[in-house]
């Protein structure tokens, strides 16, 4: 049954034609009628099945506007690295003892981190890293030296962009509280990644099919993207 909140939220949103972004960040900032700070997110359908080869995207992008979100940020390193990464602001730093914990199925972190020297020994744990999209990848900066720079990004507003198997990609541009002006920075950066993303690829036609916004407890709309990816 539908809550009586719900109820009170606008009909068949998804009959009305596309908008831009300017235009329903009001219209989706007006449904978070929740008493909780909602998530402002997209979802994009790619046109992911050709006919040679599957299309599959997965990047990261740093959202300028920040996500609003505090993100538990994990470091594996030698322990010559561990000071480095503790000052650089990492919330758990571990070495070999820390990897046992996490192949035991240890994982209070949303995000992990890993130098170049002990992913050796942390690549063995694909099976329980991989399902969560925990492992770090050396392609989205998460297998690194610098880790000054990557538990700052992590903290900052990085998010990941990966689609399903069925081409669709969620991502979140930040929260209600955010000024109208942040939202389109975020949603400017992420459409960018995803025009960089197509180019990276050979596929016919474009990359993006549909395009849809809405806040966690809202409905969802139709979103015009500026240009053609």
């Amino acid at each position: 049954m539908p809550s009586k909140r719900f109820k009170k939220l606008p009909e068949k949103t998804s009959d009305l034609p596309s908008e831009v972004i300017e235009k329903l960040i009001t219209e989706v900032k007006k449904n978070c009628t929740t008493k909780f700070d909602e998530s402002i997110d997209l979802s994009f359908q790619i046109n992911n099945k050709q006919k040679k080869s599957e299309v599959n995207i997965r990047t990261v992008v740093n959202l300028p506007g920040g996500t609003g979100k505090k993100v538990k940020v994990a470091v594996v390193c030698e322990d010559s690295k561990a000071s480095e990464a503790k000052d650089a602001g990492a919330d758990i730093v571990g070495g070999d003892e820390f990897i046992e914990k996490i192949k035991s199925g240890e994982m209070n972190f949303e995000k992990l981190i890993c130098t170049p020297a002990m992913m050796i020994k942390l690549s063995k744990l694909g099976k329980v890293l991989g399902p969560k999209g925990l492992m770090p990848n050396p392609k989205l900066g998460s297998v690194t030296e610098d880790l000054k720079t990557a538990i700052g990004d992590a903290k900052s507003g990085q998010v990941e962009i990966r689609n399903d198997k069925d081409g669709n990609i969620g991502v979140s541009i930040g929260k209600k509280s955010f000024s109208d002006e942040q939202l389109i920075k975020n949603y400017n950066a992420v459409i960018d990644a995803l025009d960089k993303e197509k180019s990276n690829n050979t596929l016919k036609g474009d990359l993006i099919k549909n395009t849809f916004i809405t806040s966690t407890m809202g409905v969802s709309y139709k979103l015009k993207l500026g240009k053609v990816i």
